[in-house]
């Protein structure tokens, strides 16, 4: 009896030692994340897929910067992406949207001009679901070269207003410019009488 008496102790005394070492080791392991620094203090590379996830959770680009979201934006309304379009291009865009009209063929506008900071917010979301900044770049520019920052360009939709604007875009100073991009367009003044010049196959073969 006395030995199975210490054997049951002997077993109760190491349970209470496990017990008090697990203990220790989940407030060790509590410490250390606390004192680890947060994502959003570790320092971000430009262009990494980090600054896209900041971006995001630090709230991304409003009307303000020129961002249409889900609305049904014509070249004639009074909003940022309209208005801060240069304004030979916002007339030949309205001369085209009645001409359009006329022909039962709507023209909206899904971008036109973006701050830089949405213009940077972009090309990080492009990066990250492209995969190399090199293929992003195909589609979207660097705040410091793209056309829509300047307000020298706009993205037409939908789909058969696009096409509309691609057979007759030239009667109003409207040109494509990339081949990969059937919805941008920008003003080329002559192309009324000398038509629209040879596209560029996408953004990085004008960049070149």
């Amino acid at each position: 009896m006395n030995t199975a008496l210490a054997r049951s102790r002997r077993r109760r005394a190491a349970t209470a030692v496990t017990a008090t070492l697990v203990v220790a080791l989940i407030a060790l392991i509590l410490t250390v994340q606390q004192a680890l620094p947060t994502a959003s203090a570790a320092p971000l590379s430009p262009g990494s897929a980090a600054v896209a996830d900041s971006t995001a959770a630090a709230g991304s680009a409003t009307a303000a910067d020129g961002l249409i979201d889900g609305g049904r934006v014509t070249v004639f309304d009074d909003v940022p992406a309209v208005t801060g379009l240069d304004d030979a291009l916002r007339a030949a865009l309205q001369r085209a949207a009645r001409a359009a009209a006329s022909d039962g063929v709507e023209l909206r506008l899904n971008s036109g001009w973006r701050s830089a900071a949405y213009q940077r917010q972009l090309l990080q979301e492009a990066e990250a679901e492209y995969g190399s900044i090199e293929e992003a770049s195909r589609w979207v520019a660097t705040a410091d070269t793209s056309e829509h920052v300047t307000g020298d360009a706009a993205d037409v939709g939908p789909r058969r207003g696009a096409e509309w604007l691609g057979h007759h875009g030239a009667d109003f100073g409207l040109c494509r410019v990339y081949a990969n991009e059937p919805w941008h367009f920008e003003l080329r003044a002559d192309a009324a009488t000398d038509g629209c010049p040879r596209m560029y196959a996408d953004a990085t073969e004008r960049r070149r």
